[in-house]
């Protein structure tokens, strides 16, 4: 379910993934290492956001990381707030068990569980209410999003915080003319991938339409919307190694996922910026960078 995957290009959720233009289906469990890979290097993106949040809620002895993915915000949260539970909810086997390794590896195995359990089903099994519930783009991937919010809403303790991050902008990796092929490629790629997302939403079960408006929703839910805030990841050139494979990889999940609404120039451009032989590709260009915006909705219970 969801996850720190891709932006919005979004989940840790990348949108566009790799089963063709036409098919919406995503397999969470096969995106592991690249999941792992976006939320390693947007740490410090979502170290200030934990840190944002931990001036609203100071001491939250339950914390719930809603549609997880592998963990990595989970266990910043843990090392964020050192007193509290951290439970990481998902419906991805595989994702729960890089998880709860990852928290054992960071030494916080004592204080840190995993729940498998579909978002839209209600958190399942949740034994306590969480002080702080966090859901990074995983929303978006629940076909009725009203009702899983409010569901989300009745998890949360007395003047427990929600923390939503959906929306934002889309990434950028390089300059609109990079030199080779038609300017303006990532612009191109985020017109197909917008129709990719609509697609998605409208083929999840249970799928209703809802303006995304989410400070509105989680008024419309019962909560009280007592701040947003966006935050900013900027990777300048040079770019490191780290992230010149992230970029590749992003790129290259695109390449595949959405070939079927790509023009033909554009693919052969991608597969240039892809090519680790090719001087002109990401791998070896000195102009590519990371630069991304996530939006966090804050909610309160009364």
């Amino acid at each position: 379910m969801g996850h720190d995957h891709g932006q919005h290009e979004e989940h840790g959720h990348e949108h566009g993934q790799g089963h063709g233009h036409t098919h919406t289906h995503i397999d969470f469990a096969e995106m592991l290492p690249m999941l792992e890979q976006e939320a390693e290097l947007f740490t410090p993106l979502y170290a200030e956001a934990a840190g944002w949040l931990r001036e609203r809620q100071p001491e939250p002895e339950m914390i719930v990381d809603a549609g997880s993915g592998p963990g990595v915000i989970s266990c910043l949260l843990a090392d964020t707030f050192p007193k509290a539970r951290v439970v990481a909810v998902d419906g991805a086997g595989p994702l729960l068990e890089a998880a709860h390794a990852r928290a054992a590896r960071l030494g916080i195995a004592d204080r840190f569980s995993t729940l498998e359990a579909e978002l839209g089903d209600g958190l399942g099994d949740l034994e306590y209410p969480a002080d702080l519930l966090w859901a990074s783009r995983s929303l978006h991937h629940v076909g009725d999003q009203r009702a899983t919010l409010a569901g989300f809403a009745e998890r949360l303790a007395p003047g427990g915080v929600l923390a939503l991050l959906e929306g934002g902008l889309p990434s950028r990796y390089l300059p609109r003319d990079i030199g080779i092929g038609r300017p303006g490629l990532q612009a191109r790629v985020d017109a197909v991938e917008q129709e990719w997302f609509t697609r998605m939403r409208r083929e999840l079960p249970g799928a209703a339409e809802e303006t995304e408006d989410w400070a509105g929703l989680l008024t419309a839910v019962g909560l009280r919307h007592a701040a947003t805030r966006t935050f900013l990841l900027d990777l300048p050139a040079p770019l490191s190694e780290e992230g010149r494979a992230f970029v590749a990889t992003s790129l290259g999940h695109r390449r595949t996922g959405l070939a079927e609404g790509l023009e033909p120039d554009d693919l052969a451009l991608l597969d240039r910026l892809l090519d680790a032989d090719d001087k002109a590709s990401v791998y070896h260009r000195p102009d590519v960078f990371v630069l991304a915006a996530m939006t966090v909705y804050v909610g309160v219970k009364a």
